[in-house]
């Protein structure tokens, strides 16, 4: 048995924060009933078409639900999301702010109605503030918090690479919602989370926040190297390869210095004999290991690296993280159906012993909207004029 069954998650939710939220969820083994668009569904369906002709991000974040078209705004969608309501025990919603509210699906409404329910309101900035009416969107919300500010170059300033925003909003609400079911279970009430993108993204800027606001001074930006600790990041190999590697500490340096650059003698050196000091010297202790890895290869280098301790890595890319060898050793890939056929994806990472994560089809627009709407009561010839009229 799966930790959430019996658990039925609504989600009138679009793009990423909310989706990935509600994946996990699914994961755990919930019933989410995801609320789309009619005929066109959530926009992320339509952000690629790289997987057989689907969204990459679409696959990644909703395998396991069930789609229902609804035009919220349709003056028939009340009655359905009432019921929808009164069977759920999860609502989560993502959209502009203050669309919720005038919906009639306000935290405070709902709660009135539903104290046992849960609503979880994603957000840019939150319900209150000079920013609450912001729209907010990945890469403006790392900007706002400063994560753009300490990324990248020392020229140029980056996003992350991937949705970090978005991600990291989905987990914290993912977290809150789990904490939110087991404290319904102590006290038989419900509540409402507000999550928001920048109060997330401020949680994870705290090291470089806390770092500059009482050292005076904000990390450089070092591209793919550390601002704060050296030895740590990337360096060239002989054969042109990139190397990882981080020191964490002056026993490590040591083993470093012997084991690896078979230079002992740096360890004592007074220029480098502690972090501060080869931080300062940053540009000198890259070229005398990339001197010393000017004679191998990357895979020799990662090699002597292992065999000393240091821990390492490869610089790998998109196609060699999905044919990783980890991954295919621990049995880590499955297949899951969706609309164009059968898709790999692997589990997620969180396993628990004796229950697989569910692993069900990535929906097609509205597959799910008569099945639901006959669980809910409504007979075929009323299905059939709701769909006449518009409404789903």
């Amino acid at each position: 048995m799966r930790p959430l069954e019996g658990i039925t998650v609504v989600s009138l939710e679009q793009a990423v924060a909310a989706p990935f939220c509600s994946r996990q969820l699914a994961d755990l083994g919930a019933r989410v009933i995801k609320i789309e668009r009619p005929k066109v569904g959530d926009f992320a369906r339509d952000y690629d078409q790289s997987v057989k002709g689907l969204s990459a991000y679409f696959v990644w974040l909703n395998r396991s639900k069930e789609s229902l078209t609804l035009d919220v705004k349709h003056p028939r969608a009340k009655e359905i999301l009432a019921r929808l309501m009164a069977g759920a025990d999860v609502f989560i919603q993502n959209l502009a702010p203050g669309a919720a509210a005038r919906l009639g699906l306000g935290a405070e409404e709902l709660l009135a109605r539903h104290p046992r329910l849960i609503v979880c309101d994603i957000s840019g900035y939150g319900d209150a503030g000079p920013y609450a009416h912001k729209k907010a969107y990945d890469l403006l919300v790392q900007s706002e918090s400063g994560v753009v500010a300490v990324t990248g170059t020392p020229e140029t300033p980056s996003k992350v690479g991937v949705s970090l925003t978005d991600i990291g909003t989905g987990l914290h609400a993912y977290a809150a919602i789990l904490g939110a079911l087991y404290q319904r279970e102590r006290t038989g009430k419900g509540t409402r989370i507000e999550v928001t993108m920048f109060e997330a993204m401020v949680e994870w800027m705290m090291h470089p926040l806390y770092y500059t606001h009482f050292g005076g001074k904000a990390p450089q930006r070092s591209g793919p190297d550390h601002a704060t600790i050296v030895p740590y990041g990337r360096f060239r190999a002989g054969d042109g390869g990139g190397v990882m590697f981080g020191i964490q500490n002056e026993r490590e340096w040591a083993t470093f210095c012997d084991k690896v650059l078979d230079r002992p003698e740096l360890e004592k050196d007074p220029r480098y004999d502690n972090n501060t000091k080869r931080t300062a010297a940053r540009a000198e202790v890259v070229a005398l290991i990339e001197k010393a890895f000017s004679t191998m290869t990357a895979e020799q280098a990662i090699d002597k690296l292992e065999a000393a301790g240091i821990a390492n890595a490869h610089m790998n890319t998109p196609e060699e993280v999905w044919n990783h060898p980890q991954l295919s050793a621990r049995n880590r890939w499955r297949e899951v159906g969706s609309p164009v056929g059968v898709i790999p994806a692997p589990l997620p990472p969180a396993t628990f012993a004796g229950a697989e994560a569910r692993m069900d089809p990535v929906p097609g627009v509205g597959e799910h909207t008569e099945r639901i709407l006959a669980e809910l009561g409504f007979s075929r010839a009323e299905i059939a004029e709701l769909s006449a009229a518009g409404a789903i």
